[in-house]
């Protein structure tokens, strides 16, 4: 990787976790100059990874006016969930197909207890990391790289939301058990369980976070 590639990927990512993290608030604007100087780098990879966030959904490039961070309504958040639940569904039914051994299952079994872990110490963020992780690695094990994009892009978009709800939702150790039966699938070679596993727990999740938008009156986020 060149040094000027480099400094765009660094900038990427920046920009993406302050996205996400709401750092970077929906319907906030910024100038290519002010998130320069904030990054500690030069305009030209600023904008470089603006255009790749523009296309992942998640900022609004106007010319002369900087880029606009872009909210999202509860309709955008279905939409996403829908495409995460048919695609994550498949991704557990490959990787099921291909009756992966221990050592592959590892980092599913691992991140599952680092989320119980990090409920029952309170740590709601740290549950959201581990949670994330696990949807990561479930995907990488179904070996389809053009998947795993599409995947990691619409994750990007609903990770804001779900920051944003994770302290007002019950704790939710539901979702680790169901990775539990997810992974016992998968170790059995049982395709078609798990990804009926999968696609209600996505299904489940949905639910969930637009039922928190819709109480708490968060009309976009």
């Amino acid at each position: 990787m060149t040094p000027a590639k480099g400094q765009s990927q660094r900038a990427l990512a920046a920009l993406r976790e302050m996205i996400v993290t709401n750092r970077l608030p929906p319907g906030s604007t910024h100038l290519e100059a002010e998130l320069a100087e904030m990054l500690g780098m030069s305009r030209t990879p600023v904008r470089e990874a603006a255009v790749i966030l523009a296309e992942q959904g998640l900022v609004e490039v106007r010319p002369r006016r900087g880029l606009r961070v872009l909210p999202l309504s509860a309709r955008d958040m279905e939409e996403i969930y829908a495409i995460l639940t048919e695609l994550e569904s498949l991704a557990a039914f490959e990787a099921a197909r291909a009756r992966p051994d221990a050592a592959a299952l590892a980092p599913l079994r691992a991140q599952t207890e680092a989320m119980t872990a990090a409920l029952d110490r309170g740590d709601r963020r740290g549950w959201a990391e581990a949670d994330d992780a696990f949807h990561a690695a479930l995907v990488a094990l179904a070996g389809n790289r053009r998947l795993a994009g599409v995947v990691a892009t619409m994750a990007d978009q609903a990770r804001r939301a779900r920051l944003l709800t994770l302290p007002l939702r019950p704790a939710p150790y539901a979702s680790s058990e169901d990775h539990r039966r997810l992974v016992e699938a998968i170790a059995r070679g049982e395709a078609e369980e798990a990804r009926s596993i999968h696609r209600a727990h996505r299904l489940s999740a949905m639910e969930t976070l637009l039922g928190l938008l819709a109480a708490h009156g968060l009309a976009a986020v």
